[in-house]
């Protein structure tokens, strides 16, 4: 199933073996400004984006036969494929949404909200309207980090770290306030948008925060098991080190 309007706002493609559901969102995403694409499984889904470069999001289901959402995530990520995807289920429980943005996901939102809220989302994603980077250009140097602000590329001891473009915004904003302690709500805010709330309160987004730095600091590791420039404040958020760097 496809839908696309004469000058598509971005073109997202929406993998979920409910067809009434993603008619639905078809819908909506239509009378939005979006172009679609719909496919009823993880292998369809895979084959298309491997060789479709005009996609712009994906909307992925967790629970489907055969490939689960997550599996569907992992080979995308394994091939190189960056593209963003949004986890949009049933599912509520918080270890799905950590496994979900560890993965490489870059959001987790349940079905039974509100479609002004996934659209707001899709907005917040699509226009880069997250990240207080989004103005910044050119390259800067932090010891043995180092970020591009054009390609929103990040190295460190001059190894690529493959950062998701969330990611690379939550790092910005902890390397250019080094020193100081960024709470768990100004990072989340970076990464759902100020004012957006998807978990169960506090606990909620204090997890989301914490699966994203998990997901950073190991791409770091990678690049320098050594490394140690995020630091954790207990019960309050992070702060980074210029002096580990």
């Amino acid at each position: 199933m496809q839908a696309r309007s004469e000058s598509p706002r971005a073109r997202i493609a929406i993998v979920d073996d409910d067809a009434l559901f993603a008619e639905s969102v078809t819908r909506n995403l239509s009378d939005a400004g979006y172009a679609t694409v719909s496919f009823a499984d993880g292998a369809s889904a895979l084959n298309a984006l491997e060789h479709d470069h005009d996609i712009d999001m994906v909307l992925l289901d967790w629970k489907m036969p055969n490939m689960t959402g997550i599996e569907l995530l992992q080979h995308l990520r394994q091939r190189g494929i960056e593209i963003p995807v949004i986890f949009l289920t049933v599912l509520s429980d918080q270890v799905y949404e950590e496994a979900g943005l560890l993965g490489g996901a870059v959001d987790f939102i349940e079905k039974s909200r509100n479609f002004s809220i996934l659209l707001r989302r899709i907005e917040l994603i699509l226009g880069g309207a997250k990240g207080s980077d989004s103005k910044k250009v050119g390259v800067v140097t932090r010891g043995r980090l180092t970020l591009d602000h054009d390609s929103k590329r990040a190295t460190w001891n001059g190894v690529q770290l493959g950062l998701t473009l969330t990611e690379f915004r939550i790092v910005v904003l902890l390397a250019d306030n080094a020193g100081r302690d960024i709470s768990y709500r100004e990072i989340y805010d970076i990464v759902h948008g100020e004012g957006f709330l998807a978990g169960d309160g506090d606990i909620g987004f204090r997890t989301n925060v914490r699966a994203f730095i998990k997901r950073i600091r190991q791409k770091f590791r990678d690049a320098d098991d050594s490394f140690s420039a995020i630091h954790n404040y207990p019960s309050f958020g992070y702060r980074w080190h210029d002096d580990a760097a």
